[in-house]
């Protein structure tokens, strides 16, 4: 998927809605799925969303990450729950998370990607990580049934924070 809002002119948008995750290893494929349908809802928010496939890139795609008002990770997430199971992480959960184990955990997951940020201090304060527990993992498998029934609400969450945060950013600034 192509990136949307901000290498063409060396503008960092405020929002970045960044999927992870391995597409043909089966549901920890969710992140660019989510990232897809995302993407078609907001093709007019220009400069204020951008929307990257991460893939696998892991610590490769720090430097996106600076100089963001919020983050919005969509990825599998591991939480011991039944597939399909969606969890929105906020704050210190999202550290939590990020140095923490996973079933999920695979070469440029966000764990190492979210942590280093923060070691770094590039994390910014509002970040999140809409994600569902995964079913099946395996190399060459597509998204399991109980993943695919939850998309559209994962979606749903997914964009809750994303409107917030662009109406947190159409409010005139007050002197």
């Amino acid at each position: 998927m192509a990136t949307h809002g901000s290498s063409k002119y060396d503008y960092t948008a405020p929002i970045l809605v960044l999927g992870l995750g391995s597409t043909p290893s089966g549901d920890d494929g969710l992140g660019a799925i989510l990232l897809g349908e995302l993407a078609k809802q907001y093709r007019y928010a220009g400069g204020f969303v951008e929307f990257l496939d991460g893939g696998t890139k892991g610590l490769d795609l720090l430097d996106r990450v600076v100089g963001r008002q919020a983050i919005v990770v969509l990825d599998a997430l591991s939480t011991g729950s039944k597939p399909g199971t969606i969890s929105v992480l906020e704050g210190a959960e999202v550290l939590r998370y990020a140095t923490g184990d996973s079933a999920c955990s695979h070469p440029g997951d966000a764990h190492e990607l979210i942590a280093t940020a923060a070691f770094l201090g590039d994390l910014p304060a509002h970040f999140y990580v809409v994600g569902m527990q995964p079913g099946d993992l395996h190399e060459g498998a597509r998204l399991s049934t109980q993943v695919q029934k939850s998309i559209h609400q994962a979606v749903i969450q997914a964009q809750k924070i994303i409107d917030e945060w662009l109406v947190e950013l159409a409010e005139p600034v007050q002197a």
